[in-house]
């Protein structure tokens, strides 16, 4: 009765043991060799967020132009503005001073 009893043990440890080094090993291979290593999902991670904050810039961005856009459509002197401030057009026989700064960047309000 009692060798049966440590057969039984013998075979249920190195059972367990099997399935613990088997999981051990899969687990190592997924965090370390695998496609979707950590360190691809962290880098992928970073990627993400990177361009989440882009995406969220590029809104603003568009809002602000949208905005604008709305302000100046319809009026035919705040076309002339926008067209004179943003893009330096002028009329004939006219000068154009640009204002700029210490960095020699343009000076706008």
């Amino acid at each position: 009765m009692f060798r049966f009893k440590k057969q039984l043990l013998d075979i249920a440890n190195n059972k367990y043991r099997f399935y613990t080094l088997t999981f051990l090993g899969l687990f190592i291979w997924m965090l370390f060799f695998d496609a979707n290593d950590i360190f691809t999902q962290i880098r992928m991670y970073r990627e993400l967020a990177r361009l989440e904050d882009e995406r969220v810039y590029y809104v603003e961005k568009l809002k602000a132009l949208e905005k604008e856009r709305m302000e100046v459509m319809g009026n035919k002197k705040l076309i002339e503005k926008f067209a004179r401030e943003k893009y330096l057009m002028k009329k004939p026989k006219e000068e154009i001073f640009v204002l700029v700064d210490e960095e020699n960047q343009p000076i706008e309000k």
